[in-house]
């Protein structure tokens, strides 16, 4: 079978968050099973870019409204990625330096889509399945079944990957002329609360809709930022599958990124020598507990709660324990965190920013990895952090709550709380810290949670029996 995978991300070539993580990793699993992925993503300026050698397969251009737009499907030559990697370059529009953050945002997305299209609508050799990741290709389903100009891609299915329904795509209705030959009686598969909703739109035309954990396709029909009817509606076409992890990117025996390697049975050295080199940089006491919080800095992680769960673990409860926190967003988040070393110099510290290298050398080196996510679909951080031998603490919501199985529940190797507060954090922070003064337990489960399975072979294999079901249908 031939699977496209359409996303804005890809991991190294650009990276915000999960979602570059699984396009990166998924496809070149699925290759290993036998399957021809591929990804087509938009083309950025950026370093992984630029040190890569692409040959031009395919020139174009169509209507963006009453905009024509010459665009170019690029192909990168040596597959370093473990796939083909395709970028599609626009002038003006897909060839900036960053992912996301333009006013024109609608615009380069659905000139990305449009471009997708009229390539695959000319090409001889069609997808057998076309994998739509999030809103950004949102519209793809729809535009394949409704669109005159698309008619020869009808039969395909497409297949839509929800990695964070927080973000939909919305924009007015006086800019449905961007879409080439609808028919009007179908504008209402565009349609949600009065304006276009990409994801929405997605959802209704695909064929069957993935969510990145079994828990996540569940809260989806209560929590969905306004779409709770619409994936109790349609949850026949749900499927619910844990996302993975690359275990070659991420792999604490051959990462090359942190100070000292280590496997589950050298595990409680290594993660000595990596913690005395991060505490030592951040100016922090190696004898203490380090509580990691890495990610972006906004509501939906629970970031604005990270200050008060600090000041309550260090005041409140009196935890001998030290934070560590890097991640960059929410201007207000971020000043707020910066004023928190001053406040207790001995025990905090903050980087605020992205940084891939830094991220592995704290999971290698922190003894817990702190997630008191509001939303969390997945959750990929507290999968890294078990691979590197570092117990999660995690509030219980979405993926996280498939992941992680609290130390006073049988089997249970993580801490575990129920409520978005900062006290149930800081209560939980407290467990940890008793944990870590039990030094026979914690070694054992560092060992035990190295072990554990998240690998993307499983998750690869129960997406390409979704495929093979589509396919033969």
């Amino acid at each position: 079978m031939n699977i496209v995978h359409l996303s804005a991300e890809c991991y190294p070539i650009a990276k915000v968050g999960g979602l570059g993580d699984v396009v990166g990793a998924l496809p070149k699993y699925q290759r290993k099973a036998g399957i021809n992925a591929s990804v087509v993503m938009p083309w950025y300026n950026t370093a992984a870019v630029r040190k890569n050698t692409f040959t031009v397969v395919f020139e174009g251009s169509s209507q963006l409204g009453n905009r024509t737009f010459e665009f170019q499907i690029l192909r990168e030559v040596r597959d370093t990625l473990g796939f083909p990697l395709y970028l599609i370059r626009i002038p003006g529009l897909l060839d900036r330096d960053s992912v996301y953050g333009y006013q024109d945002e609608t615009e380069q997305f659905v000139a990305f889509q449009l471009a997708f299209l009229d390539w695959a609508a000319q090409i001889t050799e069609k997808p057998d399945i076309v994998h739509c990741h999030d809103h950004h290709t949102g519209l793809i389903p729809f535009l394949m079944y409704h669109s005159e100009r698309y008619g020869s891609l009808s039969e395909i299915p497409a297949v839509l990957t929800v990695h964070n329904a927080q973000y939909q795509g919305w924009f007015n209705w006086d800019k449905v002329n961007y879409l080439p030959g609808i028919d009007a009686s179908k504008h209402g598969l565009l349609d949600w609360g009065g304006v276009i909703n990409p994801l929405a739109a997605g959802i209704k035309c695909c064929w069957r809709f993935t969510t990145v954990s079994e828990n996540y396709l569940k809260e989806l029909s209560v929590y969905s930022n306004g779409l709770e009817y619409l994936f109790a509606s349609e949850k026949e076409k749900g499927v619910g599958i844990l996302n993975g992890i690359d275990t070659e990117v991420w792999n604490p025996q051959a990462d090359s990124m942190i100070t000292a390697n280590y496997t589950a049975a050298t595990v409680k050295k290594g993660k000595q020598d990596n913690k005395k080199v991060v505490c030592k940089e951040f100016g922090l006491a190696q004898s203490k507990p380090l509580i990691a919080f890495i990610g972006r800095l906004v509501g939906e992680k629970g970031a604005e709660l990270l200050p008060q769960i600090i000041e309550q673990s260090l005041l409140e409860f009196n935890s001998k324990v030290n934070f560590l926190v890097l991640g960059s967003g929410e201007p207000e988040i971020e000043e707020a965190l910066k004023r928190m070393p001053s406040r207790f110099k001995k025990n905090v510290n903050v980087f605020i920013g992205y940084n891939e290298a830094l991220s592995h050398r704290i999971y290698a080196g922190a003894d817990f990895l702190l997630m008191p996510s509001r939303v969390e679909p997945c959750g990929l951080n507290q999968l890294y952090s078990m691979r590197y031998g570092t117990i999660p603490i995690v509030r219980s919501t979405g993926g996280l709550k498939d992941t992680v199985i609290d130390i006073e529940n049988e089997n249970g190797y993580g801490i575990c709380f129920e409520n978005l507060a900062s006290e149930d954090a800081a209560r939980a922070v407290s467990r940890a810290e008793a944990l870590y003064a039990n030094s026979q337990r914690l070694q054992l489960l560092r060992k035990e949670i190295m072990q554990l399975d998240y690998s993307w072979d499983k998750s690869a294999s129960q997406y390409i029996q979704l495929y093979t079901q589509l396919h033969e249908f």
